[in-house]
This record gives C-alpha cells, structure tokens and sequence, in this order.
C-alpha cells in the first residue's frame, strides 16, 4: 500500500472553484425578440448540461446579435461570453478566449470600467486563466471583479460572492488556505442568505468549503458538507448532471483518504460514467476521474487496473491543458508512484522530475505539492540506495511543511 504523501491532487479538476454560470441577459430598448429567445435557450441548455447544442444555439444568438445591434453592442459581449463559457466548460479552452477578451474589450468601451457587467467579463476572463494553471494572470483579474462589485452592488450581493468564492478557490490552490477559508465561508453566507440554502450557488461553496477541509485533515467537517452539496445537486440537475459527478467523486476522494475503500469506488465510477457521457471521453473532468479510480486501486494493491487508467488520464491532460499544466503534472507524479511501488525506479525517476519541475513553475518552490513531489524522490533515493541525495529533498520538503499557511 502506498503512503498518503505518494498522492496529489488535482484540486482545480475536483473543485468548483468558480460557479459556472452564464451572463444574465439585459434586453436593450429596441432588441428584437429573437436574440432574447435565443440566450435564454442557451443558458437552459447550459444549465440542463447539454453543451453540444448549446454551441449551435450561442452561435447563432451571436451572429443575430452583431446583426441586429452592431459589433460593439453589450448584447453581443453577453453572447460572446455565453459561447465562450460553453467552450470552456468542453475544455476548449484556445477557443474560448478570445472571446472572453473581446467581451470585456466591449463591455469596457460600452458601459465603462467599473461597471458590473465588466466585473462579470473580468471574473471569467481569470477563471479561464485559473483552470490554464496561469494564476499570476488570474488574481489581479479576480481582484478587480470583486472591487467592481462590492462598490457598484454592495457587500452582501450575490455576485459578490462569486468573486470572493472564485478568489478563495485560486488561493486554495497556492496553498494559500488561511486566505482562502475566510473568502469561501464569506460566500457561502452570502449565498444562504440571499438565495437560500437548497441553491446551486449554495452547493458549490459547500463543495470548495469541504474540499478545503479535506485537505486539512479535518474529514468529519468536510463530509456533511459534501453530502449536502449532493444532494441539491442531485435535486436540481437530476442523477447525470456533469456536477453531480463533480460531488460524487469529491465525496470518493474523501472516503479514499480516510481508507473506506468499498464506499469510494461505486462513487467514482458513477462520476467517470457521467462524465464520459455528458462531457465526452477527452474531457479534463474524465481525466481526472481515471486518476481518482487509478489511485484507488493503487492503493488497493490492482497495481494492473491503475495503470491504463494513469496513463490515459496523463494523455488526456497533456493534450487539453498543455504539457505544463500543474494537472499534468499530477498525473505524472501517481504514475511514477505505481511504478516506484512496484519496483521500476527507472521508468518513476524522470517522470517524478518532469512533476517537480511543472510545479515548481506553476505554484512555486515553497506550494505543499512542492513538498510533495520533494518527498516522492526522496523516496524513490533511498529505495535505491542514495540516502545522500535523498536528505537536501527531505531538508527542503520539511522546511515548506512548517510554512504557516
């Protein structure tokens, strides 16, 4: 059986660390009624989980708004970022930026750069940022969101707790946690009070509030709040809601860390079955999901069962994310846990590198999964007998674990 520190992981897959959700539209004097019809079929589709046919609908809400009301119109940056939230949703993510960028350009030009609309456009823009693993990108973006909003809607808005939820999540992933625990908990309050305690919103900032608490160790704390989470979703969405399965398979998580084996496994098959179906077999969601299950059944000794799943999820990141992203990186580590346990510390020891290397790029030399990965190698030394070269790894990992955090 593997030790707990062999593991990382992929937090931005397995947390909503943004909510998901399209502009609202706001009809202008004079729209035709065809683009009204149009969006709010999108945002149906969007939210029903049928994507594919959200496309065709955004793209043509998009041509008869620039039609209709010209290029620069508002109308045409809610478009261009209702389409461009459905490809990232897809994990499209090359094909949704520009339009991201176009729409806050418009919003800027249209309604001024303090306008909550441009709080919108800047909030999605860094989400798109944030899942690319570009979180120096993401946080001035996030940043301003929320000062746009707490100024123009006040502290207790519901917008304002997408942005102050959206900015926890980033800091969670830094490993910044004591900055991002008021933020999600802030939030979440927000979004009781004013939406009610069976919202979506409310679920999602269960969701991050729990997966916070997991990785702190406090697991009795986490449970009830992913449960519940699961269940407004399983309410609203149905059983096969792409997040239902984010839930199912945040709860999985939990029960490996905590060794309940048996509880686990039948939640992260139904996610990876949800997620193939809805999102498709290529999907960063899927990934994720195959290295959950891999390293359940790592775990379990079914060295032969991980490793197909290890190395499509790895394949599947590389090419959806780029072969840098801190998720790659993820994969790359478990893999050359499998290979490392099973004795094949020629085929772990580059892949253990190449991890360490992508992380300390994209979260830095002192991130827990620095430490981590630091450990991993360290290892992977004194298996074979190079106790010098593991003891500067294990100095260093050591020194990044007493960061206060």
């Amino acid at each position: 059986m593997l030790s707990g520190r062999q593991y990382l992981l992929a937090r931005f897959g397995m947390i909503a660390s943004a909510l998901r959700m399209l502009v609202a539209a706001t009809p202008a004097r004079g729209q035709g009624i065809e683009w009204q019809t149009l969006n709010a079929e999108v945002e149906a589709l969007y939210a029903a989980g049928k994507y594919d046919q959200g496309v065709v609908v955004a793209k043509k809400a998009l041509a008869v708004a620039e039609k209709e009301m010209g290029a620069d119109h508002p109308s045409v940056a809610t478009s261009l970022n209702n389409l461009a939230s459905l490809y990232k949703t897809q994990g499209q993510y090359a094909a949704a930026l520009p339009l991201y960028k176009r729409a806050l350009a418009i919003d800027e030009k249209a309604r001024g750069k303090d306008h909550p609309d441009v709080g919108t456009s800047l909030n999605n823009l860094a989400l798109l940022y944030a899942t690319q693993g570009q979180y120096a990108a993401a946080e001035p973006l996030y940043t301003r969101s929320l000062a746009i909003r707490e100024k123009a809607l006040g502290p207790e808005h519901p917008s304002v707790a997408t942005s102050l939820n959206n900015l926890a999540g980033l800091y969670d992933t830094q490993g910044r946690y004591a900055e991002a625990l008021p933020l999600y908990t802030r939030a979440l309050g927000i979004w009781e009070e004013a939406l009610g305690k069976d919202h979506l919103n409310v679920a999602t900032s269960l969701n991050n509030l729990a997966a916070l608490y997991g990785t702190q160790g406090q697991y009795a704390a986490a449970e009830p709040l992913y449960t519940r989470a699961l269940a407004i979703r399983e309410k609203a969405h149905g059983p096969d809601h792409p997040d239902v399965a984010q839930s199912l398979n945040n709860l999985a998580e939990l029960y490996r860390t905590q060794g309940r084996y048996a509880a686990a496994e039948p939640l992260y098959k139904r996610s990876l079955a949800i997620r193939e179906q809805s999102l498709g077999p290529n999907h960063p969601d899927v990934a994720n999901s195959l290295n959950n299950l891999a390293g359940l059944y790592t775990t379990q000794g079914d060295y032969a069962g991980a490793e197909p799943l290890y190395t499509r999820a790895l394949a599947i990141r590389e090419k959806s994310l780029g072969k840098n992203h801190p998720d790659v990186a993820v994969s790359l580590n478990d893999l050359a846990g499998l290979y490392k346990v099973q004795g094949q510390y020629a085929a772990a020891k580059p892949l253990y590198t190449r991890s360490l290397a992508i992380l300390e790029m994209a979260l830095g030399k002192d991130h827990p999964d620095v430490a981590t990965s630091l450990e991993n190698m360290a290892d992977l030394y004194r298996n074979t007998d190079r106790d010098k070269d593991a003891e500067p790894l294990e100095e260093r990992a050591k020194a990044i674990r007493a960061i206060k955090r």
